[in-house]
């Protein structure tokens, strides 16, 4: 649990940014450029930060790393206070979002290094989602709050600081940190390197992320354009949290109740619930029918993340593990991205609020397409990553495309 402070930290980056640079330049524009530098360099980083941390393993990688985060708010901090150009602020978030590391992953390799193939690492999967969850519901009120009551950079400064102090914490705890790739304890002969990740299994797991990004980015946008079209714009964040505390309900009782069917299988069933679900808010046409619609789309995230990510852990090359969890949160936030840009423009057109939750409703229905006709390839995936690494050489020639890499046949050195 060392890490729970710092994930509240990475939740608050974002709106304490803005609250920070719009309070010192009085541009909601400035604000948004710099917070999206921050968030370009995070998702575009973060996986090449976690392929150092596999190579070389987490506390040689975290200590300077976050040494480098704690100069970057600092400078971002002192920049917008004396009334520097929006350039000079933003080449600051860019520095701050390359240098934040992505705790979720980390943490979900230490889990998988401790407990990968024991009945324990669905329930540690399911304790990670809460954890995220319960982050990302106290985090933007904690920025908020900091901000308007105490000073105006208090929300970044306190970001920076739980990241840094904590972090320096969870880099200490060197015992259950994977052992790197680059020693014999991580039998480096077996590890394929980067091009582990270039497997059709490994792009339908990325897809499944960049769905649910979708859908959050797609349901912020659409249920406070809902609210405040029915006058109620203040409701919009009691209604998002109804759909949050329903997922957190949910991933308790998924990570409790020990289930005999393989993830793979069971997948493709969540995703087809998901998208069934968030056919609700296209129904609704008051506030309180809208929360209610929300309840159920929420209490498919949370087994969603848990499954996606017992897949990852099971499916992919130890080498790349962490780039993997890295990978499938850049999917996640690039979906967030994309989506709330895009629904942004949809629900200020004449189908309003509506037209927003067909997004989440498309793109979920394509990705339980997805992951039906692949459900094959990842129980088979399962399945060899469990096998000796001379196992699994035998079998290569009998995979299916699961096995396989994408790229093509030339060596790459």
């Amino acid at each position: 649990m060392a890490a729970a402070p710092a994930r509240v930290g990475v939740a608050m980056a974002g709106l304490g940014i803005v609250w920070l640079v719009h309070a010192e330049t009085g541009s909601f524009g400035v604000a948004g450029l710099v917070t999206g530098s921050f968030a370009v360099a995070e998702t575009l980083v973060g996986p090449q930060l976690a392929r150092l941390m596999d190579r070389f393993g987490q506390p040689r990688v975290l200590v300077p790393l976050l040494c480098a985060h704690a100069g970057a708010i600092a400078a971002l901090v002192a920049l917008a206070l004396t009334g520097a150009p929006a350039v000079a602020l933003m080449a600051a978030g860019l520095a701050a979002g390359a240098s934040l590391p992505q705790f979720g992953s980390l943490s979900a390799a230490r889990w998988s290094a401790l407990l990968h193939g024991k009945a324990e690492l669905t329930p540690a999967f399911a304790l990670e989602t809460i954890s995220n969850d319960v982050a990302f519901l106290l985090g933007p009120a904690l920025a908020v709050l900091t901000a308007t009551q105490l000073h105006p950079a208090a929300g970044t400064v306190l970001a920076g600081a739980l990241v840094v102090v904590a972090g320096l914490v969870f880099a200490a705890l060197r015992r259950t940190a994977p052992a790197p790739a680059a020693t014999p304890a991580a039998d480096r002969t077996d590890a394929r390197g980067p091009r582990a990740l270039l497997t059709w299994n490994f792009a339908t797991l990325v897809a499944v992320n960049v769905a649910l990004g979708v859908f959050f980015g797609s349901m912020q946008v659409s249920v406070s354009a809902f609210a405040d079209a029915h006058h109620t714009a203040s409701a919009a964040g009691f209604l998002y949290g109804l759909m949050s505390a329903a997922s957190l309900l949910a991933g308790v009782a998924y990570g409790r109740y020990r289930r005999h069917t393989p993830p793979a299988a069971q997948l493709p069933v969540i995703l087809t619930f998901l998208a069934c679900a968030s056919l609700l808010p296209l129904l609704a046409s008051t506030p309180w029918q809208l929360g209610l619609a929300l309840l159920l789309p929420g209490a498919g995230i949370a087994p969603c993340i848990i499954l996606s990510s017992t897949l990852i852990e099971s499916v992919m090359d130890r080498s790349v593990l962490t780039q993997a969890f890295t990978w499938t949160h850049s999917a996640s936030a690039a979906g967030v991205a994309v989506s709330a840009a895009v629904v942004g423009r949809l629900v200020d057109g004449p189908g309003g609020a509506r037209a927003g939750f067909t997004v989440p409703l498309l793109a979920l229905t394509a990705t339980a397409a997805l992951t039906w006709s692949s459900r094959h390839a990842l129980t088979t995936g399962t399945t060899a990553s469990r096998q000796s690494p001379a196992e699994a050489d035998s079998a290569g020639a009998a995979l299916p495309l699961t096995g396989h890499h994408l790229e093509s046949d030339r060596g790459t050195g």
